[in-house]
């Protein structure tokens, strides 16, 4: 694998290409480029290789499965240009054939970072169909061939690694070495942060209005609903805060684009920010807008189809306007000046012009670094580029510069045989806990014949609640381990096992948390009002820089200096597939499930929660881990209050919901209310038959039992409904997730 910054990555793929094309030993091979993308394909063709003349031979670019098949059956030779999406077998067909198994052909994958690590399968629990990831369409096609990798941002995580696919470093030509060389010029940093908070007017008022627009909506539909709306993106997203960001742009880029000659992004955190930040921009400057997609000096670029909202429509534009687009965007002389992205641009786009990139979405890793080295090109006398940061990546592009810049940094990785060896231990075990279970995985049954097979080892596994909760956990271990290993053989000789294993512990997880996921007929317009809701809650009034905020002069920091990565000095980088590694032998991978319904807060909690993320973004690492260490602290108290509390888990899930009513912990006193939560998981256990949630007689049992027993206590009439209600929700919840409930005699007393 090729790890290689900037624009000198083509270079080097057509250096190796032809050199590959004219080494003799491999007999006239068939050299195949693939992107993931149609623009990086139609570029890396188009630009780079398409006018070489050191190649022995003209390349061709495949653009439909048909065209690729043909080219890959040929006897020999040949340079081949595709996306891998054109792996895809055809449509009601669930496996690749095979194209050629001669073993001189070698793929080169651009951006090899992306998209390389589908290697598992899954059963479609409707059709019996089998669906696999793109990466192992490819190599069942083309089972003998030789795979390289170029990227400039290889990912090394607990579930994908670069190197896992495509083996170690050939050659590796890193951001610091780019800048030393002059290959591209230095990226500094700017943060600043539009300050944002909840009204005060309206706080007491949102929890009110926000239950009165979802009361009429399904309970998991409304949910859902408050969810989303009180994430980061809605308080980003704000039209308070949009106001303060776009002119906060606008004042920036004017001041920017008078110092020198070039061009601005933009990225956004969704499509319809971009939407409404461009409104923004547009009604301060009016004349940067233009309709035509051909003049202006501001343009949205984003994929969209005819189903989006209508304000998306004037911003969507078919496959040639958007290259338009883009050479309009590479012209340093055009006036297209600004763009607004969300991901479009964010890799494959070269324009040497581009100097300043105004980021207000939340990055990380290899998506962060492909992005801020949009503005590393050289241009004429482009002294560097500039990140403004109005989201706060300050932290994570410390992190992504200490992994993908420094030349010097550890290369070792966790040694792949290391976790082959655990991905087959724990496969025999999931083997070991399927005993007496005669299954088929075999993806050469017909759709029918699976179907059986997956409630066959289904049925058998939930038959036992003890095997059952084991058969999570170990299924979760080997899945982890077998997407670090997939493109080993010793993975494709056990992977229709792992795809029934895991399509077996997905029906388990989705018969016990059967609500999970499920979206009704109003989700678009409870998202409008509570959508709406957030607008008129959050407020904003200015962009504030951050160091001038905690009394430090602005350094132009540049992002490879030592003040700027010496918050990582010294530190040892943690491996995170080695982490995964000691957790996969010491048998600590586990299944979250829920064990307490009485977690819902109110809607202004969240959202208070989602401006603390937001703003917290820009805190120090030191404090960050202060936070974490307090945060982990209330944790494990929270974990060690049902000892305190003298309860079992099940009870004190239960106490959680009767104590909810203020006037019965006043009136009633706490070992009274104890007391109660006890009989209650004791009542439970007495009513939970394998079908009770499905039996109205046990159901309308268990409510007669819960009511008398609230009454034997004079618990407080005017709350019994509700309490009824949120005791019968955890009594669900108790007999899903208590393999083994037990009743605290102690509590009981007399």
């Amino acid at each position: 694998m090729w790890h290689t910054q900037g624009s000198g990555k083509s270079i080097e793929m057509l250096l190796y290409a032809a050199k590959i094309m004219r080494d003799a030993r491999m007999g006239n091979p068939t050299l195949v480029f693939i992107t993931d993308r149609n623009d990086l394909d139609d570029q890396l063709f188009g630009e780079v290789f398409a006018p070489a003349e050191i190649l022995p031979e003209k390349p061709i670019q495949a653009d439909s499965r048909a065209v690729l098949r043909s080219l890959l059956r040929r006897a020999s030779g040949g340079i081949i240009f595709t996306t891998l999406q054109k792996f895809a077998p055809e449509d009601g067909v669930d496996t690749n054939p095979v194209l050629t198994d001669r073993r001189n052909v070698v793929v080169v994958a651009d951006e090899a970072h992306r998209s390389q690590y589908g290697f598992s399968e899954s059963l479609d629990e409707r059709t019996g169909q089998l669906k696999s990831g793109l990466a192992k369409h490819m190599r069942d096609a083309l089972p003998n061939a030789t795979y390289l990798g170029f990227t400039g941002t290889p990912i090394e995580s607990t579930n994908k690694s670069t190197r896992s696919v495509f083996g170690d470093y050939i050659d590796i030509y890193d951001l610091t070495r780019a800048v030393e060389d002059g290959a591209t010029v230095r990226i500094f940093y700017e943060s600043r942060l539009a300050k944002v908070s909840l009204d005060a007017d309206v706080h007491a008022a949102i929890d009110e209005l926000a239950d009165e627009i979802t009361e009429t909506a399904e309970e998991d539909e409304a949910l859902r609903a408050k969810s989303k709306w009180a994430r980061v993106e809605a308080v980003v997203g704000a039209n308070d805060r949009l106001d303060v960001i776009a002119g906060d742009i606008v004042d920036h880029w004017e001041k920017r684009r008078i110092e020198m000659l070039g061009k601005a992004m933009i990225v956004t955190m969704s499509r319809r920010i971009a939407v409404d930040l461009y409104d923004k921009i547009v009604k301060l400057k009016p004349e940067w807008h233009t309709d035509d997609p051909t003049t202006g000096m501001i343009k949205v670029v984003m994929t969209g189809s005819a189903a989006d909202p209508q304000s998306f429509q004037p911003h969507i534009y078919d496959k040639k306007t958007r290259k338009d687009l883009k050479l309009r965007a590479k012209d340093p002389n055009d006036p297209l000046e600004v763009v607004i992205v969300r991901d479009m641009w964010l890799t494959g786009f070269d324009a040497p012009a581009l100097h300043t990139m105004y980021v207000d979405k939340p990055m990380q890793g290899a998506g962060l670094m492909q992005a801020i080295a949009r503005v590393n090109r050289t241009f004429r006398d482009k002294p560097g580029g500039l990140i403004v940061d109005y989201i706060g990546v300050a932290n994570n592009l410390r992190k992504a510069l200490a992994e993908y810049a420094p030349s010097d940094r550890d290369q070792a990785g966790v040694p792949i045989e290391e976790m082959v060896s655990a991905m087959l231990e724990k496969h025999d075990i999931v083997r070991g806990l399927l005993h007496g279970c005669t299954y088929d995985s075999s993806p050469l049954l017909v759709p029918a014949a699976r179907l059986a097979q997956h409630a066959l080892v289904l049925d058998f596994v939930m038959a036992d609640l003890d095997r059952s909760a084991r058969y999570l956990d170990q299924v979760l271990a080997l899945a982890k381990a077998f997407a670090l290993c997939g493109a080993r053989d010793e993975a494709a000789a056990i992977r229709n096992n792992v795809r029934m294993f895991t399509d077996v512990r997905a029906g388990i997880l989705k018969i016990q948390n059967p609500d999970s996921g499920r979206a009704g007929s109003g989700a678009v317009e409870i998202d409008t009002a509570i959508g709406q809701l957030v607008n008129e809650a959050v407020t904003a009034d200015e962009v504030v820089d951050i160091y001038k905020l905690a009394g430090i002069e602005m350094p132009e920091l540049s992002i490879l200096s030592d003040d700027f990565l010496d918050s990582l000095a010294g530190k040892e980088k943690p491996s995170l597939q080695m982490g995964l590694l000691r957790r996969l032998i010491n048998d600590q991978i586990r299944t979250v499930q829920r064990t307490n319904i009485v977690q819902a807060r109110k809607f202004s909690e969240q959202l208070d929660e989602a401006i603390n993320r937001y703003t917290n973004r820009t805190l120090t690492t030191a404090e960050i881990i202060a936070e974490l260490v307090k945060l982990a602290k209330g944790m494990r108290d929270q974990n060690n209050r049902n000892n305190r509390l003298g309860l079992s888990i099940a009870e004190a899930a239960f106490y959680d919901a009767i104590v909810q009513n203020d006037a019965a912990v006043v009136q009633m006193g706490d070992d009274t209310l104890k007391k109660i939560a006890v009989h209650l998981v004791f009542a439970v256990q007495q009513s939970a038959t394998i079908d009770w949630s499905l039996k109205h007689s046990v159901r309308a049992a268990l409510r007669s039992k819960i009511r008398r027993l609230l009454a034997r206590y004079d618990y407080p009439p005017d709350y019994e409904e509700k309490a009824i209600a949120l005791i019968f929700r955890q009594a669900e919840l108790v007999v899903e997730t208590e393999a083994h409930p037990r009743v605290s005699h102690n509590a009981l007393g007399s």
